[in-house]
């Protein structure tokens, strides 16, 4: 029988037995030197797993000194998030160093891999993440950066928004005010969430190739494989059967068919979303004939006449599902001053309106924009013009209806 593989991404905390009631007040001005450092060290850390990536798509091995490097990185990190809003499990302030620093209530290990899959570097960062980075946007606040503050949970990282993390630590933050305890059911789901955080941000960076579990492993040390009165426990497998796949490993297919999956459910959503905004817009803003009208719109002009650029009009199909999509134009004017709204073919109106003094309407707004074109009076009356296919005339309110169709 197999037994689980540790996961080589380990991360801990050890809460403190005592914590200050007020100092996760001003935790985020200590820590300011901090965020400084951690930025310069994030790029550092980006323009280094660019060069791995090369170096594991040629060689198929992350190289040893940049792989050291980041991995300091991710243990400042978390020290830093551990001390502030990541957790605020210590009030030990974080040791500026890359270094391990085994006597920090905060930990972090990554097993340095020995041979890395060429092709699934190609992919894993951005394709096969994809679903955690869902669930991660959730957790940190509506998306995750890796930066100084990736396991900052106030969520004020990019994409903002509140998170999980960041309630949770709020609530534990209140908790410490009143009460001077930090909930250990809340340390555990925190440290849970921050553990999680930590495998996929390990994984993306390129530095494991083993595929991060959905599950919350809770609590403050990272859990092992089980014990061995625990695997006496376990059910024998059958002779001749095949082993069983160890809960949390799933193969290649596995992994593609949950990552197609959450996409297609990503997709649909997105459409669910533009539909409901669809039936919302269409159920509102019709008028009382059922037309669904845009804004009301002011042009002046000083001009003989205004025009709009030409809309090119190409419908391609049977007339039922051309009328069904646009159905009826309707245009409404409204002036003092007797005025004419026509609508005819581009060449036709350039045609009338050559070497007239015009308003072209080049952006339609608060404020409408207009290109001037110099020239004359027309040589004779819009209204007496037959190239017109639907037009209205007066003063007051008109309306002009049209049915579209192409030309």
């Amino acid at each position: 029988m197999t037994t689980p593989e540790r996961n080589p991404v380990r991360l801990e905390g050890r809460l403190d037995p005592e914590l200050s009631r007020w100092l996760w007040l001003v935790k985020w001005l200590l820590a300011i030197p901090h965020y400084v450092v951690l930025f310069f060290l994030w790029i550092a850390f980006f323009v280094l797993s660019v060069v791995a990536f090369f170096a594991i798509l040629f060689t198929a091995r992350y190289p040893r000194g940049i792989f050291d490097f980041n991995l300091g990185v991710l243990r400042w990190t978390w020290r830093v998030a551990f001390y502030s809003y990541g957790a605020l499990g210590t009030d030990r302030y974080p040791p500026f160093s890359l270094g391990s620093e085994p006597d920090y209530p905060a930990t972090l290990e990554v097993e340095y891999p020995g041979e890395l899959s060429r092709g699934l570097v190609l992919v894993k960062w951005w394709l096969l993440a994809i679903p955690h980075y869902l669930l991660l946007g959730v957790f940190t606040g509506g998306g995750w950066w890796a930066g100084s503050r990736m396991w900052d949970g106030d969520g004020a990282a990019w994409g903002g928004g509140p998170s999980l993390i960041g309630l949770l630590v709020l609530f534990a933050a209140l908790a410490l005010l009143f009460t001077t305890r930090y909930p250990r059911g809340i340390f555990a789901f925190v440290l849970g969430l921050d553990r999680w955080v930590a495998r996929v941000v390990a994984y993306a960076g390129l530095m494991t190739d083993r595929y991060p579990p959905f599950r919350l492993d809770q609590g403050g040390d990272e859990p092992g494989p089980p014990t061995a009165a625990q695997l006496e426990l376990a059910v024998p497998t059958p002779a001749g059967a095949r082993g069983t796949e160890p809960r949390g490993s799933r193969g290649a297919g596995g992994i593609a068919l949950l990552v197609l999956g959450s996409i297609a459910a990503l997709i649909a959503f997105v459409l669910l979303v533009v539909g409901v905004a669809g039936v919302v817009l269409d159920q509102t803003q019709r008028d009382a004939d059922g037309f669904l009208m845009s804004p009301t719109e002011s042009f002046t002009t000083a001009a003989y006449a205004i025009s709009s650029e030409s809309a090119d009009v190409d419908l391609d199909g049977p007339d039922w599902a051309t009328k069904d999509l646009l159905g009826t134009v309707r245009i409404r004017s409204e002036s003092e001053r007797p005025v004419f709204v026509g609508i005819g073919r581009d060449s036709d109106v350039a045609r009338y309106l050559d070497g007239v003094e015009r308003s072209v309407v080049t952006e339609i707004g608060r404020d409408p924009s207009y290109s001037q074109r110099p020239g004359s009076a027309p040589a004779g009356p819009p209204s007496g013009q037959s190239f017109w296919v639907a037009s209205a005339t007066g003063a007051g309110e008109q309306t002009l209806e049209w049915e579209p169709r192409s030309g």
